[in-house]
């Protein structure tokens, strides 16, 4: 009988990251340093310590103060260097210019981590600004901190308040995260008669090292955190947010409060942490990429907080059912519902039937749902076990007004069981004062959320049905958006782009712009140059009447901005006037020199169609951000628009059109036949694809995209690049990693058949669930240490995360294989690198299929993570693995790697040199 080993987690799966805290240091010290600690009453320094000694937290407080012997009766030193013991965490509270040599000598004597409380860092200026680049210059690599210009931090699960907060949070399961200080202190006041607790109370300050990334990765570790709730005035590092935040939220609930919506709010928050807050409605697209919900009120954040943790069921949809003894706080809630982009569920003929069978004749039959002011427990009790099963609602809002035949206790009592046994979630608003505070208690004991106000419930259903909308963007598994084997034409693409930068141009012409769309698949309409009058007649004599003139020029984009478009001309002298009318238009508007000649295009009708616009500029933080929406020459009046983080799959693509009211339109309206959307999600993909493969682009747009039942097809198209002088390794990157399809290469097996080796992506779960059934019980044994059950491995919500990965965090490789009988794609090998939060290495795991083993597939695998070990500048790769697991064993020496055995376990690991 075979032992199994007592570590059971697949690390390579292991979302949370269970078994690897990197921040011990900070948050679980053994032992901690005060650098400035005094007595002097108000002081930080006293604060702090008086702190740490008012809350045991199980470790040896050091006071260094070189001008005292002792300070609060405990032995102090005259700097970190003295102290006699190992020091975990240093807290560091004095004025700014004496940081960079404190940092110095912590690190010096090995001190993991700190906590910079001081202020006058790059809020003041350059100053500021050279005194942090001496600190990380000192500590990077070496020494992890928190700040500068923060409270500090609270740990209240081990009593540790490293903070000069007044008082000490109570343990919970809410991890909170504050850029400002003053924030904290006023949510910690406000946590106590609230009843709130918290699994760690976090200051983050200006970020100089730790940031959110860093911590949203701590707390999703961390067992007590059940939801982490955020105060964000800057973004900071957008691929550490967004791949921490993606890869957390599938498990944790995070809620964040962004400041600085106005323009106004932004510069406030730009002279308070030093940092550019960034463009607020790109910021929105990242929440929702990576899904984490945005709110704008304090109270909707800790609302929220509380109603997940309490209804760990999330609506479906947007319909909500509301049932109340009162209209008036029915039609309230309806009002908020709908302002706030719900619906009110409309009830089923069979829920109605149902309803009439015991509800008074003149109840509202309608949502919402009137029991009347004489409802009682038991009315009550029958509305919600009707109402719960209508298969129209996703949630329901149950309403109660005291009134002289109203019993909110009982009410309450009835109601409890039916709201926790239900699938979906219910949310309730007792109104009123002490006569209904019975009620509520009960409620929430039985994890019903309570609100004394409905409207505030009703926008909260919403809220969790965005954050449940933006989840299902992550999970969904979306389909291919190019079915044929070749990719993009991208020498064509680098010709064009030198030429124009080899003649000292940043605009491409129109004809330009569509011959890289071109390259990349995306359709366009037939465009001819023409650079004179007979050059016009002839091109449009090839294409047929009617026709277009558009201006060909190197430096006009808004080419209507010069009269530089003339429509449905039918015949040779309409296309002759034409030609004339643009040259002299454009020569007396800006000048002969911006006249190259014109463009011929077929006209086509617009009546059966809809103008659409998708385009990409360059946000500062997030890098290139794509835009899609209503299109045409009003674009900018009526701005009805869209914008998304690149790179898109079809999935996000249709998640970016449903934003839109154009989208309404496009599934078909009045008579008109619905746009392929299939094909428009496409396209998008392949657009999206453009913009990161790219990165001399600086804007492009196609305006209009023509889309109807019958085509999509570009019409016009604008791409202005970035200046030359710019330099490659300065060019905008995408803030989420694109496919990395330099890692695409293929390879033959010893049996003589071929395959190609690349990167996983979201589209390959249904090929992975088939391979996971031609695999045997010891493979999946000898892989995951387990016997684990087919169901569980191919379970979707396990296989989202392993096929939809963040290509900053981690790379999969699959040995994807062509049936040359079927014509099928099969996967054959999965290999994977996992970086470490705590250290720059990876960890591999490895799965090949039963019937392909023994034929160099897994050497080959191994070989080329190394490789990519190595261009992602990793200092070592790891693994764990059984003991009896001799052939993977043989794999790692093969590679180079280094054997440590034990009973049951073996581990491998190689160095990598650069």
């Amino acid at each position: 009988m075979l032992q199994i080993p007592q570590k059971t987690t697949d690390s390579s799966y292991d979302i949370l990251r269970a078994e690897r805290q990197p921040l011990t240091s900070i948050f679980a010290p053994e032992n901690v340093a005060v650098i400035g600690a005094t007595e002097r009453v108000g002081s930080v320094g006293r604060t702090i310590l008086w702190n740490l000694l008012s809350n045991p937290f199980g470790g040896t407080i050091f006071p260094v103060n070189p001008k005292r012997h002792s300070v609060l009766g405990i032995p102090a030193y005259p700097n970190i260097k003295a102290i006699p013991a190992p020091v975990d965490l240093a807290i560091i509270a004095i004025p700014a210019p004496m940081v960079p040599d404190a940092v110095r000598d912590c690190v010096e004597v090995g001190i993991k981590g700190a906590i910079i409380v001081s202020a006058g860092f790059k809020e003041i200026g350059p100053e500021g600004i050279e005194l942090e680049r001496q600190i990380m210059a000192t500590a990077k690599g070496k020494m992890r901190l928190i700040g500068p210009n923060c409270l500090g931090l609270m740990n209240p699960h081990s009593g540790l308040n490293a903070t000069f907060a007044s008082t000490m949070a109570n343990p919970g399961n809410l991890g909170f995260i504050s850029q400002s200080g003053a924030f904290c202190t006023a949510v910690l006041d406000w946590s106590f008669p609230e009843n709130v607790g918290f699994s760690a109370f976090i200051s983050i300050g200006s970020m100089l090292d730790l940031d959110w990334g860093d911590l949203i990765y701590y707390l999703g570790d961390d067992p007590h955190t059940k939801s982490i709730v955020i105060y964000m005035e800057s973004i900071g590092n957008a691929r550490s947010f967004l791949s921490a935040a993606r890869e957390v939220a599938l498990t944790k609930p995070i809620i964040v409060i962004k400041a600085g919506q106005t323009e106004a709010a932004a510069k406030a928050a730009a002279s308070h942490t030093g940092s550019l807050t960034g463009s607020d409605e790109v910021l929105n697209a990242a929440f929702r990429r990576c899904g984490v919900l945005r709110v704008n009120r304090i109270s909707e954040l800790f609302n929220m907080a509380e109603v997940m943790a309490k209804q760990p069921r999330l609506p479906k949809g947007p319909k909500l059912t509301i049932i109340t003894n009162a209209g008036g706080p029915g039609v309230l809630a309806t009002d908020a519902l709908i302002a706030t982009g719900g619906e009110l569920a409309p009830l089923a003929e069979e829920t109605i039937a149902q309803l009439n069978e015991f509800l008074p004749t003149h109840w509202s039959h309608a949502n919402p749902i009137d029991i009347l002011g004489d409802a009682d427990p038991e009315r009550y009790r029958k509305t919600l076990e009707v109402a719960v099963k209508d298969p129209n609602t996703d949630g329901l809002l149950v309403i109660l007004t005291p009134q002289a035949m109203t019993d909110p206790t009982q009410t309450a009592e009835q109601l409890k069981h039916y709201a926790q046994t239900a699938k979906k979630p219910v949310l309730a608003s007792w109104m009123g004062g002490d006569e209904v505070t019975t009620g509520e208690t009960i409620l929430n004991r039985a994890s019903i959320s309570t609100y004394r106000y409905p409207d505030s419930a009703a926008k909260l259903f919403n809220f969790m049905w965005q954050y449940n909308y933006n989840l299902q963007g992550i999970y969904e598994t979306p389909v291919l958006a190019e079915e044929q084997e070749s990719g993009p034409n991208c020498s064509i693409v680098e010709q064009i782009i030198k030429t124009a930068q080899n003649t000292g141009r940043n605009i491409l012409t129109e004809s330009e712009s569509k011959q890289i769309l071109a390259a990349y698949g995306i359709p366009i309409v037939q465009t001819l140059v023409a650079k004179t009058e007979a050059e016009a007649v002839e091109r449009a004599n090839i294409i047929g009447y009617p026709v277009v003139l558009k201006l060909l020029s190197e430096t006009i984009t808004h080419k209507t901005d010069v009269d530089g478009v003339q429509l449905n001309l039918k015949d040779a002298e309409a296309v002759k006037w034409a030609y004339q009318n643009i040259q002299t238009s454009v020569t007396e508007k800006v000048g002969s020199e911006h006249f190259l000649g014109v463009t011929v295009q077929p006209m086509l009708s617009l009546d059966r169609g809809y103008e659409l616009i998708i385009g990409s500029s360059v946000d500062p933080q997030f890098g290139p951000v794509l835009v899609f929406g209503t299109g045409g020459q009003l674009v900018e009046v009526f701005r009805d628009r869209a914008i998304a983080l690149p790179p898109l799959n079809t999935t996000l693509a249709r998640r970016m059109m449903e934003q839109t009211k154009i989208y309404q339109a496009l599934k078909g309206v009045r008579g008109r036949k619905a746009v392929d959307l299939g094909a428009l999600e496409k396209l998008l993909v392949k657009f999206s694809q453009l913009v990161v493969e790219e990165p001399w682009i600086k804007e492009i747009d196609i305006n209009p995209l023509l889309a109807s039942s019958e085509r999509l097809i570009a019409l016009d198209a604008r791409i202005v690049l970035h200046d030359q002088s710019v330099g490659v390794e300065k060019l905008p990157s995408s803030a989420i990693r694109p496919y990395p399809t330099q890692y695409v290469k293929p390879w033959q097996m010893r049996n003589g058949e071929g395959v190609t080796i690349r990167p996983i992506r979201p589209e390959d779960e249904p090929l992975i669930i088939q391979f996971h059934k031609t695999l045997s019980e010891e493979s999946v044994y000898l892989r995951y240490f387990n016997f684990l059950k087919l169901s569980r491995r191919i379970a979707h919500e396990r296989l989202t995360r392993i096929c939809f990965i963040d290509y900053y965090r981690e790379m999969a490789l699959v040995a994807d294989y062509k049936n040359p009988e079927t014509g099928n794609h099969e996967i054959l090998g999965v290999g994977r690198l996992s970086k470490s939060h705590e250290v720059n290495e990876a960890e591999f795991a490895m799965l090949v299929s039963d019937p392909y083993q023994r034929q160099g597939l897994g050497t080959e695998l191994l070989l080329r993570l190394v490789q990519i070990g190595r261009d992602e500048q990793l200092e070592g790769i790891v693994a764990t693995i059984l003991a009896e697991n001799i052939a993977m064993q043989r794999v790692c020496e093969k590679v180079g790697f280094q054997l440590q055995r034990s009973a049951d376990l073996v581990e491998a690991k190689l160095t990598i040199c650069h």
